[in-house]
Parts: structure tokens; C-alpha cells; sequence
């Protein structure tokens, strides 16, 4: 506890405060004239500066800890004065501020955060009141803690409380309960446990006390149960209200599928105060909705992890612990602010300790999982809501757990701390800012997980990961379902399959038809597919990435289900053990995964109910495991991490591609994936030149091109535009495509992205990745052009002749002026605009010039 510390300025702040309010009251607003009162021992002028310290650290206390119902300030005796040289004489209280909070859990960090800002207070106010009659007693700050109990039986301080002997003053209270928070309330509520139908507001009932009174409802006969039914429902709605989400579109599907049990068991499994956040949240719904609604196959194939929960409150007392309070207006600085500070508020972060009782429940975790792997999940009180994905914006930590216990528990620590500052990255303050979520309070709740998988040599790892779509937005055939969804698979940590990472790639899977590659041939294929592997390497201690030939080895239990040999121009699965000198020939595919067990009709049948349920599109996130890889019909077993609302692009109109354009009508052409879609009056067209771009000399450059981006995005809100460029652009590396964030191209129609022979990597859909989300709820289309494929059609004069007017929007270097190009379709053919039709029947985009009507 050493460490931790309150921010000096803070405690300054509310003794200036204190002064200017006792100057306005006393001495018509001179703060001088008070403060010379002060140093000169007049009491009385202290008291009032010391009621209104009372009522600033009761509201502060409050404000950080949710816990707290109520602040009452009392005086413990009182005191003769006769000063020195005067003949005032009286009673006067002394300057020290004594304060009983009523929580509902008594906690060692409250009491610790009260004598930090005693030791604050205490040198803010010696600071600038030099008083040589005051004595160590004025300057105390003392916080008692009582509970329910306390005050109902008067024991203790809660006679403080609750008692006609001791004077006390409510000094702050919260303000959702200011009404009706009373120890009569208490008493209301004790007797609402014993006879049901008392009545008594849910709303300030404690939690163990709800779940008391559900559980004696249930136990009542069937006729008497009927007639509390409403007050059961009412206890549900509140109890997940309280500890799940506020979210009402959650609430209105929650509350038909959560039972009491279900939400015990959240209760039991929670760290700390507040909720447990959006992704828990959504895992834990979608469980029971299958659990309940599925048939006999599904229910025996779906699981969650073993998981805990880090309480939504817990951030703000970790951040007032540590000094990290300041930090919170971040949300409100300039982009450059929130950009340049990012890395001090991690260090600080970083550095940052937690509260006794938190270690300890934290300890008691990491002995209930033993020494198997867990991963640390952001899970914010917006995240994976409806509308708001938040996909990515977070971060979250995977700990091999591995070491001692006490560094197990420094690595649990830091990677909580660490998913803690994510609330400030710059990527997630700008979401929240173009979603107008910006001044929502955005606790960050943290999910505890144990890591899916299996260890396999040294390392530990799942069969398969992955995330999956109940609607796909994308056919490579005719033949290809939308309604029957689509999934990402990738050997190893699922985090390949949600980001795009390296030169690498997924294995894409139409459920309709999960065998069907999106291309046909052996080179293709195999050029296409997977290269490298995350994994927990268990004898270092930590998460790497190797290349797949590094791991993969004939006795890996699951060798034929995920691979197959390439020999001749053709792929086969391994029907015998494969040799060591056949393992550069291994192409992963998952093939035999997808032919020969239920697990691509699971997931559907699987996404298709949660669809049904959700009354929308979803995705998910899972792993994939065969218990027994040499049975004759494998089963499969799909560990379920995450399910939110699926945002899917508006339904368009169907219209007919034109026919019969001659290519100077045409600006581009693409049968990449396309998806259904029309965007008509484009009137500009950023473009990034791909020989441009590479030809940076560092990724420092091509990282200040991709904030440039950003601005040129900025300037041209408000005109229709699209974004044309190189290699894959949302990329984690910059040597891959343009390095550029949801915010630099949110005011996009369209992104398309272009690649060929000494242009970049060949086109990846990104459809299931994070960038990919972000760009369905902006209703941006993106769309991918080969300019090697005979049937592409991409017009060099446009791009390259037209006048760049660059410089009319923003001003930037020659460097700059020479990547990137917006170019006026009008300059090109005046009196004309683009519109871009796409149709994912053909399987066709085009976009060509039409007139100005």
C-alpha cells in the first residue's frame, strides 16, 4: 500500500474550494480576510471552512466508490475554548472532520484511501493555515465504515447513525436513493425478507437480500408463486440491471432467459463492485438462450470457459488509489493530446496497485484455475452492446501462469492495469467520440478467463479458433446461403482470426457450404492459407507467434482434421501418419473438420437461434476441440467466448449492374467478394499511391501518412467520398497496407482496397475482423480489386492524371502531396458524378461515371 497515493492537487483543490465558499459566507468573497482568520484561531471561521471539506471528501468518497449509500458527519465531543489574549469564550468544535459511511460491504481499501486523503488534507491545510492554536486534532480525517447490520442493531458507529443520543449530520448521499434511504428502510426491507408481501423498493434492497426473497418465492407452493411472480420478475430485472448491464435492449432479452441461479452464480463469481461489462455480459446470455432453446446435439456441444469477473467500480477505486483520477477528462482533449499522452497514462497504469481485498480474491482465483493458462478481457459497459461493438478498441492479455504464485499474481495485476488504461487508448476515446458516446461513463469491467485448448509438446494451444457471423455478407458462389452465416477459422489463439495480422490468412468457411473454397485451385489454396500460429509457450512463460512448420508435427492428435498434403498440383487428406519430410507440404485447410464432424452445422444451427433470440444479426468467437480425434464419427465440442449484435450493412436496392459501358465510362471493376450494395453522387475520391506509399522510408512515415488520412476524412464530412489505396488497409503493420484506424475513415462510403504484383499483399476479406465491424456501423463497403485478374478493370488515367486537390482541402508537404491524391470527379467529366452499384448475385462492383441530373 506504500506505493499508492492520493493527487496532491486534489486535496489542494478542495481546501481552496472550502475557503472561497467560508470567504463568500463571512467575508463578502475575500478569500484573504478568511485566511488570515484562519491563521489567527478564529474558530468559528474554521468550523464552517471544515463543514465544507466534510461535504467535498463525502461527495468525492461517494463519487469513486459505489458501494457507499450514505456519508454522515458527527462530533465526537466538544471542547471549551478560551483563547489566549481574548475573551471570546464558548463552545467551538474542533477542526478535524469525522465521517461514518454506510456501504453495503465493509472494505480495507476504503480505510486506506481515507487515510491517504487524511495525509493530503492534512498538508494542503498546514500549507496555507499556519494557526498556532490549532492543535494535531483539527487537521484529523476520520472514516468509519457501518453496514446495514450496524446501524439496525445500533452497534458500533452505526449508533452514529441510528441513535437519538449522538449528533449527526448527513454530509452526502446518493442521489438515485436520496429519498428513501433511511434506517427506517433497513427495517422495511428486514421485514420484506420475512413476509414476502411486505412492501419494501428493490431498488435499495441489498443483493443477497433479493436473491433471499427470489429463492423463498420459488420455494412457495404453485398457487402462492403465481401471485409474486411480478415481484420476482421485478427482482430479476433489477439484479441484472445491477450487476450485468443498464443496456435496456439487453434487459428486454435477458430477463426471459436468466434465471435466479444463473444470476447467484454470476454473483458468487464476481470480484469487487459494479457490473460485470458488455462482453461478459453477451457470453453469458448466449449460453443459457442455447442452453435452453437448442436441440439435444447443440446443448451437448456448446460450453463456456471458466470464468470470473472483475466488477465495473473496481477501475475508478483502482485509479483513485493511484493517483489516475486526473486522467478522466482524456475523453475531452484534441486528438494529438489523446495520442501523445497515451504512453504516460499506460506507464502510470502500469505502475498502479491494488487494493488488499482485490489481491486477495484475485489470489484465490489463481488457485482455483491451478497453473493452466488465462487470459484478461476488456469488458466495458458499452462493449458489444447493440449498435456499438467497440469491436477491438479494448485490449485484453493473455497470462501463461506459468511462474510463482506471486508472480502469476503480478502478471494478473498488470495485465488488468494494462486492459484498465485501454479505456484512454486513443482508438477507443475517437469511437466513442464519432459514436456521440463521449461523455457516457465508461467503467471498464475486466472477464477472467481460463485459455481453451491443450498442451501439445511445450506449447498450449486450441484445435481451432475462431469467429463466426450468423449472416454473411459475402458469396463466392451462387450456391452460398447468407442466411446460413459464415466463420474465420485459424489453428491456435483466435486472435489471427480477429485481427489482420501479418502476411497470413484464415480459413474462410461459408456454413451453407463449408467446403467450398472462395478459390478453387491447389496454388491458390495453399497460398491463401494460414503461415503462422499463437500459442502459449509453457517452458518460457509467454505468448509468441511461430511460423506453422515450427510446431506442427506428425503426432499432433488433430494433424488430419486441419491439414492436408499438397503433392502433384492437388490436396489430399492424410489417411496414414505423416512423415517428417511431408510436413513442409502441409497446407492447413480444416477440410476434414468441415466434411467429417457436425461442427459447421452445430454453428449454425447455433447462430440461426441466437439470431432467432437476439431479434438481429450476431457473431461470436469460439474454440474448437475433438475429444476423441480417432472416432469413427467425431463429435466436437465449441467453447463459446463472446456473442454480440451483429451490425450488417441496410438492406439496398436491387438494381442491375449497367451493361454495355465502354471503359472510359468505367473508373473501376471488381469480382472480389462483393457484397450487395448501391452508392450513388460520389463526387471525390481519396486516393493512396501504392508505389507512393511503400517507397516510405520508415513506418513512422507511414504511420503520419495514416493520421493525414484522418484529416483529409475530417475536411471532406459532409461530401460523399470513397477511399481507394494499397494492401490491406486497417492493418497491424504498415509493410502491408495503409495504417489507418476507424476514425481517419469514418466519413468513407466505400474502402477499397487494391493489390497485384509490386502493389501488396493479395486482397483478404476482412470480413469477421475487428476493422471489419467497425466498418459495417459506419455503412462503409468495402470492397477489394486484383489488378492482375483478367476481369478487373481499374482506369490509370483517372487515378494518376486527374489534378490532385489536395492542398484546396489541407496543406501538407511535397511527400504527402505526392501519396496521396483527391481527385474531383468533375474535373475528370464535368458534369458528372461516380455511382457505384454492386451486386453479390453476379458477384460484380463497378463504379462509372453518371450524369448530374
Amino acid at each position: 500500500m506504500s506505493a499508492l497515493h492520493i493527487d496532491q492537487s486534489l486535496a489542494d483543490r478542495m481546501v481552496d474550494d472550502a475557503i472561497e465558499t467560508c470567504a463568500v459566507k463571512v467575508f463578502s468573497g475575500d478569500t484573504n480576510l478568511t485566511v488570515e482568520a484562519l491563521c489567527n484561531g478564529r474558530c468559528e471561521v474554521c468550523a464552517l471552512v471544515t463543514d465544507q471539506l466534510a461535504r467535498q471528501v463525502g461527495a468525492y468518497l461517494g463519487e469513486i466508490d459505489k458501494t457507499i449509500r450514505a456519508i454522515y458527519r458527527y462530533d465526537p465531543e466538544y471542547t471549551s475554548i478560551r483563547q489566549l489574549g481574548s475573551e471570546r469564550t464558548g463552545l467551538s468544535r474542533r477542526g478535524g472532520i469525522n465521517l461514518v459511511t454506510w456501504v453495503d460491504r465493509k472494505s480495507a481499501a476504503q480505510s486506506a484511501l481515507g487515510m491517504m486523503l487524511e495525509t493530503a488534507l492534512s498538508t494542503s491545510r498546514q500549507k496555507i493555515i499556519k494557526c498556532h492554536e490549532a492543535s494535531p486534532a483539527c487537521y484529523t480525517l476520520d472514516v468509519q465504515m457501518v453496514d446495514s447490520k450496524d446501524i439496525l442493531e445500533r452497534r458500533g458507529y452505526g449508533a452514529v447513525v441510528n441513535s437519538m443520543y449522538v449528533r449527526s449530520t448527513q454530509v452526502w448521499i446518493r442521489p438515485d436513493v436520496a429519498e428513501s434511504i433511511t434506517p427506517e428502510t433497513i427495517e422495511l426491507d428486514k421485514r420484506a425478507g420475512d413476509g414476502l408481501l411486505a412492501a419494501y423498493d428493490p431498488e435499495l434492497t441489498p443483493e443477497s437480500v433479493l436473491f433471499e426473497q427470489a429463492q423463498a418465492i420459488y420455494n412457495l407452493p404453485t398457487c402462492e408463486k403465481e401471485e409474486l411472480e411480478p415481484r420476482l420478475r421485478e427482482a430479476k430485472v433489477v439484479l441484472i440491471r445491477r450487476m450485468i448491464s443498464d443496456q435496456l435492449a439487453y434487459i428486454n432479452i435477458a430477463k426471459d432467459w436468466f434465471t435466479i441461479d444463473d444470476l447467484r452464480e454470476i454473483y458468487n463469481r464476481k470480484i469487487g463492485y459494479g457490473k460485470i461489462g458488455g462482453k461478459t455480459a453477451g457470453m453469458l446470455l448466449a449460453a443459457r438462450i442455447l442452453n435452453d432453446a437448442a436441440d439435444e446435439q447443440t446443448r451437448a456441444a456448446i460450453q463456456i470457459p471458466e470464468s470470473y469477473f472483475l466488477g465495473s467500480d473496481v477501475i475508478y477505486l483502482f485509479m483513485a488509489m493511484n493517483g489516475l483520477m486526473h486522467w478522466n477528462d482524456q475523453k475531452y482533449k484534441s486528438e494529438d493530446q489523446i495520442r501523445e499522452q497515451y504512453q504516460q497514462i499506460k506507464q502510470e497504469f502500469e505502475a498502479g496497485e491494488f487494493p488488499p481485498e482485490i489481491l486477495s480474491e484475485l489470489e484465490e482465483v489463481l488457485i482455483k484455475v491451478e497453473k493452466k493458462p488465462i487470459i484478461v478481457r476488456s469488458s466495458s459497459q458499452l462493449e458489444d452492446n447493440f449498435g456499438t461493438a467497440f469491436a477491438g478498441k479494448y485490449d485484453s492479455y493473455f497470462c501463461p501462469n506459468q511462474g510463482t504464485p506471486s508472480e502469476n499474481l503480478r502478471a494478473l495485476t498488470l495485465a488488468i492495469a494494462r486492459t484498465y488504461a485501454s479505456t484512454l487508448k486513443p482508438e477507443a476515446l475517437l469511437y466513442r467520440r464519432s459514436k456521440g458516446l463521449q461523455d457516457y461513463d465508461e467503467r471498464m469491467a475486466v472477464l477472467i478467463q481460463v485459455v481453451q485448448g491443450e498442451t501439445f509438446n511445450r506449447f498450449y494451444l486450441p484445435q481451432a479458433a475462431g469467429v463466426a457471423f450468423s449472416r454473411n455478407l459475402y458469396r463466392w458462389s451462387p450456391d452460398v446461403r447468407r442466411e446460413d452465416g459464415f466463420a474465420r477459422l485459424v489453428w491456435g489463439l483466435g486472435t489471427r482470426a480477429v485481427e489482420r495480422v501479418g502476411n497470413d490468412y484464415p480459413r474462410l468457411v461459408a456454413l451453407s457450404h463449408p467446403t467450398l473454397q472462395p478459390d478453387d485451385s491447389c496454388e491458390a489454396i495453399r497460398r491463401y492459407s494460414q503461415q503462422y500460429v499463437d500459442l502459449i509457450d509453457l517452458q518460457d512463460n509467454l505468448v509468441k507467434t511461430l511460423p506453422v512448420k515450427e510446431v506442427i508435427r506428425p503426432n499432433y492428435p488433430t494433424l488430419r482434421y486441419m491439414a492436408q498434403l499438397e503433392q502433384d498440383g492437388y490436396l489430399s487428406t492424410p489417411r496414414t501418419r505423416v512423415l517428417e519430410a511431408e510436413l513442409p507440404r502441409l497446407v492447413i485447410t480444416y477440410d476434414e473438420l468441415l466434411r467429417r464432424t457436425p461442427f459447421a452445422k452445430i454453428l449454425s444451427k447455433a447462430l440461426r437461434l441466437l439470431e432467432e433470440k437476439y431479434h438481429g444479426a450476431v457473431d461470436v468467437e469460439f474454440t474448437v476441440q475433438i475429444p476423441e480425434a480417432r472416432s469413427i464419427n467425431p463429435e466436437v465440442k465449441i467453447s463459446l467466448l463472446q456473442c454480440r449484435p451483429q451490425t450488417i450493412l441496410l438492406d439496398a436496392p436491387l438494381l442491375q449492374v449497367p451493361k454495355g459501358l465502354s471503359t472510359d465510362q468505367i473508373v473501376f471493376q471488381t469480382r472480389f467478394m462483393v457484397p450487395q450494395g448501391y452508392v450513388s453522387n460520389i463526387r471525390f475520391v481519396v486516393f493512396v499511391k501504392p508505389e507512393a506509399y511503400f517507397a516510405l522510408s520508415c513506418i513512422d512515415k507511414r504511420k503520419e501518412l495514416g493520421r493525414f488520412i484522418g484529416q483529409i476524412n475530417s475536411a471532406l464530412a459532409g461530401h460523399k467520398f470513397i477511399c481507394v489505396g494499397p494492401g490491406r488497409w486497417g492493418t497491424l503493420n504498415a509493410d502491408l497496407g495503409v495504417y489507418v484506424s476507424y476514425a481517419d475513415i469514418c466519413n468513407s462510403e466505400a474502402l477499397v482496397e487494391i493489390s497485384g504484383r509490386g502493389i501488396g499483399p493479395a486482397p483478404e476479406p476482412s470480413l469477421g475482423t475487428h476493422f471489419f465491424q467497425d466498418l459495417m456501423e459506419a455503412q462503409i463497403y468495402p470492397l477489394a480489386i486484383r489488378l492482375d485478374h483478367p476481369e478487373s478493370i481499374f482506369n490509370q488515367e483517372f487515378f494518376y492524371q486527374m489534378p490532385n486537390t489536395i492542398q484546396k482541402w489541407l496543406k501538407c508537404d511535397e511527400q504527402i502531396q505526392g501519396c496521396v491524391r483527391v481527385i474531383d470527379v468533375a474535373d475528370f467529366k464535368r458534369g458528372y458524378h461516380l455511382d457505384l452499384v454492386m451486386s453479390d448475385e453476379q458477384n460484380l462492383a463497378l463504379a462509372y461515371f453518371s450524369p448530374d441530373t
